[in-house]
């Protein structure tokens, strides 16, 4: 229950309750974004959420980072390798030996009993306060309104209820919810979600779609409903795995979805396949705006809640969001099924800043050439690994993945142009910088073999090069090199884009003998010492097909914004960034009490 969750969060002081009136209208969501970054990151509980623009005022309290540091996510979910050695143990079970043997395998499948969720007869505390008909009023819950560009209120922590046609196959996946001013929800699910997959079942045979939204409760239900599990397995199983009771569950009041018995809100309705409506924008995890598209609408059926409901909020932008949190427990516990399909893999890493599905690093036992090759293919066959652009991989001698500095010192002194795969395949939908919608270029780089013999280059000072490269080429603004000590020292430039930059690469080749990797950015919104901030605009930009140009041992990528003078079809969205009026008020408010230096570390304005 979600009271629970407020006590296990003051017992370990993880809670600031924050009791001045905030508008539901960018403030309170500002506040979250600029807390989740700090060095000791808290939830947040509202208790006077308003609404400004309609003179409104809400009795449900407001909850946000949740999943706000790593003792967070322990407390809510567990111990991840204690969770992950637990299925490697299940997916190794042996016959048992002798009578002790026996024993644990016994209580090994006792355990198991407690993976099915189970569904009560009664109603759930979901459910103290039915509302239908004339009584639904999608305003009275106070849903967020996150980001100035925004279509309008979304809800961002919905657990998504469906189930198949046939009824036997059931899912739980978290996706936004736009809440329309006619009382209507925007289903973004994702071409390649479960959801998306049960509701062209449904759109074939010409029925309408049951579907039930959870807010609140437990916040491992949240955790469930973005686990890779493969297609067909009920994500609530895992929350029974974990937590060694059954989730328990309710039936919906108008449609036949069964829901968590203890959510703070449920909203029930149904999707008629032949209806759709423009969804978005939206600032997403990405950092940047999804632009509109069209989606289902779920006509509401019923709200229900508890007599004294929180409403469950997560905001998403620029990395750091709290899903590096989370993030990293799903890495731990799912590295055992990944090795099912992957098995000579040794760990993995999808950094944040990388937006997870950009960029993973994985280490791997090297047995024959071309076996890095073969796992890179492997990775982008394997369930939602399928969405990742960029794969680099090294070997079992490489530093632990998560040092961040060593193992980019590593990778560097082991880049080879001959060990580059460039190919195409399906992206992330949310992706922007691919020629296509969901289809784009993927990149692996072969980093398990030796050390690279040379430098093969001189290395000036970053005044020197950048004297040389603005008297080759006005567009060039500024200049900095990193890791100069490596064999693949990176450089990065900014410009003034009024090109495609592949002329920009043709025309620096005279200082190829100074540089090994050039990195292209703009001007505007980048800051060559936040190397932080530049892996996220890097890898996010980039369509390995289009951006990546190589001359001898050099590589060049073009990570600026795309436009007309590189053939790009398609709308390039703006950045993720809070409204700067508010984030002054906020401060001036003592709201939230950042430097200047803090908010342009994290690109907050």
């Amino acid at each position: 229950m979600y009271n629970k969750t407020i006590e296990i969060l003051k017992k370990h002081d993880l809670l600031k309750i924050i009791d001045e009136p905030l508008d539901i209208n960018l403030e309170i969501p500002h506040i979250a974004y600029v807390e989740v970054k700090q060095e000791i990151s808290k939830a947040l509980l509202f208790t006077n959420p308003i609404d400004k623009k309609n003179n409104k005022t809400f009795d449900t309290p407001v909850l946000m980072n949740v999943f706000c540091s790593p003792l967070a996510v322990e407390l809510f979910i567990g111990d991840a390798d204690k969770i992950a050695s637990e299925i490697e143990g299940l997916l190794k079970m042996k016959p048992p030996v002798g009578f002790a043997g026996k024993i644990d395998m016994f209580k090994t499948l006792f355990n198991l009993k407690y993976v099915p969720p189970k569904r009560l007869k009664s109603k759930g505390v979901c459910q103290e306060v039915i509302k239908t008909g004339d009584d639904i009023s999608l305003s009275d819950i106070p849903v967020l309104t996150t980001w100035e560009q925004d279509g309008g209120p979304f809800i961002t922590m919905g657990q998504v209820y469906t189930q198949s046609l046939d009824g036997k196959m059931h899912n739980v996946g978290m996706y936004r919810l736009q809440v329309y001013k006619d009382g209507k929800l925007g289903m973004h699910w994702q071409i390649h979600k479960d959801s998306n997959h049960f509701f062209h079942e449904y759109k074939k045979a010409g029925k309408k779609m049951p579907v039930s939204i959870g807010i609140g409760g437990d916040p491992m239900y949240i955790w469930c409903g973005q686990a890779p599990l493969p297609i067909g397995v009920f994500e609530l199983m895992l929350y029974g795995f974990v937590k060694k009771e059954n989730a328990k569950l309710v039936k919906s009041i108008t449609n036949e979805i069964y829901v968590p018995h203890d959510v703070d809100f449920v909203i029930e309705g149904f999707v008629d396949p032949e209806k759709i409506r423009i969804e978005g924008p939206f600032g997403d995890h990405t950092g940047y705006y999804t632009l509109e598209e069209e989606y289902p609408l779920l006509d509401v059926t019923a709200i229900t809640h508890k007599k004294n409901p929180i409403f469950a909020a997560t905001v998403v932008g620029k990395p750091l969001l709290e899903d590096k949190y989370m993030g990293y427990a799903t890495e731990r516990i799912f590295l055992p099924l990944l090795k099912t399909t992957a098995p000579d893999l040794i760990d993995y890493y999808m950094p944040e800043n990388g937006v997870f599905h950009n960029l993973i690093l994985a280490k791997i036992k090297v047995s024959y050439p071309g076996h890095a090759q073969q796992m890179m293919h492997a990775f982008w066959g394997v369930g939602q690994m399928s969405f990742v652009k960029h794969a680099i991989f090294v070997d079992e001698t490489a530093p632990e993945l998560h040092d961040d500095i060593a193992i980019s010192k590593w990778i560097l002194n082991r880049i080879d142009t001959e060990e580059l795969l460039i190919t195409k395949g399906v992206v992330d939908a949310l992706d922007h910088a691919s020629p296509r919608f969901a289809l784009g270029g993927k990149l692996g780089i072969d980093c398990t073999g030796k050390e690279i013999d040379e430098l093969g280059i001189t290395i000036l000072n970053d005044k020197d090069l950048e004297t040389k490269a603005k008297d080759i080429s006005q567009d060039i603004t500024s200049l900095k090199q990193y890791h100069t000590d490596t064999k693949n020292p990176v450089t990065v430039v900014k410009v003034n884009k009024n090109r495609s930059q592949k002329y920009l690469f043709e025309e620096l080749k005279p200082l190829f003998s100074h540089i090994k990797i050039l990195i292209i950015v703009d001007e505007k919104n980048n800051d060559l010492d936040n190397i932080y901030m530049l892996v996220w605009r890097v890898v996010n930009n980039i369509d390995s097909n289009r951006d990546i140009f190589i001359e001898g041992n050099t590589i060049g990528i073009d990570a600026t914004n795309k436009n007309t003078h590189d053939n790009f079809q398609r709308r390039w969205p703006d950045d993720v960034v809070c409204t700067q009026s508010v984030i002054e008020d906020l401060r001036k408010r003592k709201l939230i009490n950042v430097s200047d230096e803090f908010i342009n570390t994290w690109g907050i304005i």
